[in-house]
């Protein structure tokens, strides 16, 4: 199929267009009057630190993005050096994420993300996550192995977000693999994609949080990629 081929160095109309379609026809599964739980999983090893400013500052946005909506929880979770993982409490203060995010540094190590699909697993068994977002360039590790705990992630109903920044075509296939088997979406983006990537984020969060109707009202005040999401799922 299409969506498996290696992914281009940026992001096109075509990419963003799937991925909005992707957003579009994942289910909500929270329940009335629970808060949305969204886990943010970010690479910080060393190749990630010029974009690690904007990234903890695209957050905070997606947490203004579902002001109203009964709340989001969102936790963060990095990895870098060597071996290191962590992940914070589950918050609902951007203020106090954005305090988070901007104490940690990134340091030069290998990948993890077997540790955050495993992490994802877990606290789901213990609250229910309604997604996953993860933003990092690379992958070393056994791809196979990561297919089957993205396997896992899928049959607990928790989609993963896949935002691939840079071209590397390993990674861009582990990453399409983990969203595919997850049932969530994959978009690649590059320096120049920043607008596109936080509009797309604070979509994703809006859904966690609300649902479409939530998503459809904010196409309505905000429009661009927004828009094109309420638009895809008009109908269903």
């Amino acid at each position: 199929m299409a969506d498996d081929n290696l992914p281009s160095k940026k992001s096109s109309t075509s990419d963003i267009d799937a991925f909005l379609a992707k957003v579009a026809a994942t289910p909500v599964t929270k329940a009335p009057g629970r808060r949305g739980r969204l886990l943010f999983a970010l690479d910080a090893t060393a190749s990630r630190q010029p974009t690690w400013d904007r990234a903890a500052q695209i957050q905070g946005e997606m947490f203004a993005a579902t002001a109203g909506l009964g709340g989001l929880e969102l936790q963060l979770a990095f990895y870098r050096g060597f071996r290191e993982f962590k992940v914070s409490k589950w918050v609902t203060d951007s203020a106090h994420l954005l305090r988070l995010m901007t104490s940690v540094f990134c340091l030069a190590g290998q990948t993890q993300i077997g540790k955050v699909l495993s992490h994802a697993i877990n606290e789901t068994g213990r609250d229910k996550v309604d997604a996953l977002v993860f933003v990092g360039d690379c992958v070393e590790e056994d791809v196979d192995r990561l297919g089957h705990l993205a396997g896992e992630l899928g049959l607990l109903g928790v989609p993963a977000f896949v935002f691939h920044e840079g071209g590397d075509p390993v990674a861009g296939f582990a990453f399409k693999q983990i969203a595919k088997l997850t049932g969530g979406a994959y978009c690649p983006f590059d320096a120049g994609s920043a607008q596109v990537l936080r509009d797309l984020l604070s979509a994703v969060a809006v859904f966690a949080a609300g649902g479409r109707p939530a998503l459809e009202d904010l196409a309505r005040r905000k429009g661009g990629d927004v828009l094109l999401i309420a638009d895809q799922m008009r109908g269903r």
